[in-house]
C-alpha cells in the first residue's frame, strides 16, 4: 500500500502538489494541504515538485531522490542541434558498441514516460552476431513469403490494380531476398546491437509506451556518439509472423512494438538538412 505524508513543520502550503498530481489526490482546504494516497500512481510529482521537501513518499526513499542544478541542463540551442543533427545512420564500423553505452541508452528508455505512470515495459539488448543474424533472416523470409503470395498469377492482378502502393513492393522483397542470399544484409546492416521494446499483450497504451523509450533511447545515443536507426522493417516483419520466430528467440512473451539497431559509426555527419516546410494548423 502506498503511503503519502506531509510533514505540515515544513510545508509551506504552496499548492504545487495539488496542481501537479495526476490524481487528484492533494486538496488544499482552509490553508492546509490535506492527501488520500489511495488512488496514486507512485509517478513522484509531488515529491519531485515540493520546494521543502515536505512530502515522503513509501515509493521513493531518501535514495531514490535526487536534487540537481538546472543550470547543468542543456540549453535550448544545444537541444535543437542534438534534434537537427539525429540522422538514421546505417554505415556501421566493425567496432562493437560500448556496454557503457548501451547502459545510458537503456536507462534513458527506461526514463520515458508510461501511461498511469504503469511502467510494465520489459527491453530486451541483442549483442550476439548470430542471433542479429537470425533476425535478418527471418525478417527477410517473411516478407519474401508476402512478396510470393502477392505475387502468384491469381494475386498479382488483384494487387497491381487495387493495392498498388503495395505491387511495388513485391519486386523490392524478392530483390532483398537475392541480396541476403548473397551475403547482403539490408535490415539490419551489420549492426552490432539491437534493441527491442516490448509491452504485455493487451496494453492499451503499449505502442505509445514503446515508441516513447524508444525516442529516449534514440536521442541519448545520439548524444553518445553510437549510430542508430529504428527497425521498421523488424518490427513489421514481427506483426506478420504468425509463428512468433523472433519473439521465441528471446523468451518473450509480450508484443514488440518498437526497436532500434546500433553500431559504432564509420564517419559521422557534419551537416544537417532542412526538412520539407511545416504545414501547421492552427485554430
Amino acid at each position: 500500500m502506498v503511503l503519502i505524508n506531509i510533514d505540515y513543520q515544513k510545508c509551506i502550503g504552496c499548492g504545487r502538489c495539488v496542481k501537479i498530481c495526476p490524481s487528484y489526490l492533494f486538496e488544499k482546504k482552509n490553508g492546509k494541504i490535506e492527501v488520500s494516497s489511495d488512488s496514486c500512481i507512485s509517478c513522484g510529482h509531488c515529491v519531485a515538485a515540493c520546494p521543502v521537501d515536505a512530502i515522503s513518499h513509501s515509493e521513493f526513499g531518501e535514495s531514490k531522490v535526487h536534487a540537481f542544478d538546472r543550470t547543468g541542463l542543456p540549453t535550448i540551442e544545444q537541444v535543437d542541434l542534438l534534434m537537427k543533427s539525429r540522422r538514421s545512420n546505417r554505415a556501421f564500423s566493425s567496432a562493437p558498441v560500448d556496454k557503457s553505452f548501451l547502459g545510458r541508452i537503456v536507462e534513458a528508455a527506461h526514463r520515458a514516460p508510461t501511461a498511469s505512470n504503469l511502467q510494465e515495459l520489459e527491453i530486451v539488448v541483442v549483442t550476439d552476431e548470430k542471433k542479429i543474424k537470425e533476425i535478418s533472416r527471418i525478417t527477410v523470409d517473411t516478407f519474401y513469403s508476402l512478396a510470393s503470395k502477392l505475387g502468384s498469377p491469381l494475386a498479382r492482378p488483384v494487387v497491381k490494380l487495387f493495392m498498388p502502393r503495395n505491387y511495388r513492393f513485391i519486386s523490392k522483397f524478392k530483390k532483398m531476398k537475392e541480396e541476403y542470399d548473397s551475403g547482403v544484409d539490408h535490415i539490419l546492416r551489420g549492426a552490432k546491437a539491437v534493441i527491442f521494446f516490448i509491452a504485455p499483450k493487451g496494453s492499451r497504451f503499449g505502442c505509445q509506451d514503446t515508441n516513447l523509450a524508444y525516442q529516449n533511447a534514440s536521442l541519448m545515443a545520439e548524444a553518445c556518439g553510437v549510430a542508430h536507426f529504428y527497425t521498421g522493417f523488424v518490427c513489421t516483419a514481427i506483426s506478420m509472423d504468425r509463428k512468433r520466430r523472433i519473439e521465441k528467440m528471446f523468451g518473450i512473451k509480450g508484443k514488440i512494438q518498437a526497436g532500434m539497431a546500433l553500431g559504432m559509426p564509420l564517419f559521422k555527419f557534419d551537416k544537417y538538412i532542412d526538412k520539407k516546410d511545416l504545414s501547421v494548423r492552427e485554430f
